[in-house]
């Protein structure tokens, strides 16, 4: 399935289909749901043509709710957006200025013209700035809220590029793996711009651990590819070695060899932390996750601060938790590869 597209056993659309151009009633609601993701291998190396695995993030969500406003937009527009949650005042800002972008992109893809002014509120548990992919879980909730209030009719293809869109707004040159897993049900194996899902052949969990500190996704593009600009062959070298890694750890996914898998998690951290990528925090996480007995861990996401990423038996989990918690992490969500608590 090329991206952008539904992942087979995916919702392929949502709302009621309504004649472009009206508008819903007085009173109307929509409301739309996305949730958090995590990079289980191929980070920065999937924008390079590399292969990566994500992992949906359910216990974090974000929903949005889309209505009529009595009041114009707070600049005078024709947008009011809120947020709740204890986001600072420039992650509001900014996450404002990408929603006011993004609800236009969806009234013109959808063909909705004029209308009395929108309110739009955000209100959800994901951490910005953890390579949690807090903007595209926005975004995607905005944009099936939109789809709700206006009954239109939107696939999952329509989804992906909206959110995709603002994605790249946002970001920069986005790979997409972010707009396609906070609507996704299960991990997804993205490679050559198609994505599907993977056989998992393990019972075990990944544990997200929060550092507590912010990182960026762009000044660590920036980072990476300043280094690859300092020695000829870095960047070819890099996607070659993350594709491996990704590679052997899908196979040992599909067949049951969690070590492996753990494995070639801990080397990946170490291919990020040779470029520059991990901060003394996130390695101390690490280490801590292997000495309570995970079977890898590595940072998650652009990198620079952010989470940590530890993989476990049902039986370690709760061990595993407890020594990142000691060691620093300031809150832990336990993810069962086949959807089940441990």
């Amino acid at each position: 399935m090329t991206l952008p597209a539904s992942v087979e056993g995916a919702p392929g659309t949502t709302g009621a289909t309504e004649v472009p151009g009206t508008h819903p009633a007085d009173g109307a609601v929509g409301i739309g749901r996305a949730h958090a993701k995590a990079i289980v291998l191929g980070e920065h190396a999937v924008v390079y043509g590399a292969p990566a695995i994500a992992l949906p993030v359910p216990q974090l969500t974000v929903t949005a709710r889309a209505g009529w406003s009595s009041h114009s937009g707070d600049d005078g527009g024709d947008l009011s957006f809120t947020m709740s949650g204890s986001a600072s005042r420039a992650v509001v800002t900014q996450a404002s200025h990408s929603l006011r972008r993004l609800v236009g992109a969806f009234k013109e893809r959808m063909g909705v013209r004029g209308g009395p002014p929108l309110q739009v509120g955000l209100d959800g548990a994901i951490p910005p700035g953890r390579g949690l992919g807090s903007s595209a879980a926005n975004s995607r909730a905005v944009v099936m809220a939109l789809a709700g209030l206006f009954g239109r009719e939107l696939t999952e293809d329509m989804a992906f590029d909206l959110v995709q869109t603002a994605e790249n707004m946002t970001h920069g040159r986005a790979s997409g793996v972010d707009a396609m897993t906070v609507g996704a049900s299960a991990p997804l194996l993205f490679q050559a711009g198609r994505a599907r899902r993977p056989a998992i052949g393990c019972d075990d969990v990944f544990i997200v651990a929060d550092s507590g500190t912010a990182g960026s996704t762009k000044e660590a593009v920036e980072l990476l590819r300043a280094g690859f600009g300092q020695r000829a062959g870095a960047r070819e070298a890099f996607v070659q070695r993350a594709t491996r890694l990704v590679d052997q750890a899908g196979r040992a996914l599909a067949e049951g060899r969690p070590a492996e898998l753990g494995a070639r998690l801990t080397d990946y951290h170490e291919l990020l932390h040779g470029a520059g990528l991990s901060t003394d925090r996130i390695d101390t996480l690490v280490r801590a996750a292997l000495a309570a007995g995970s079977h890898g861990a590595k940072i998650t996401g652009g990198g620079l601060g952010g989470c940590v990423l530890a993989l476990a038996s049902p039986q370690a989990a709760g061990r595993v938790t407890q020594q990142l918690l000691e060691a620093g992490a300031v809150r832990t969500w336990a993810v069962p590869l086949r959807g089940r608590q441990p």
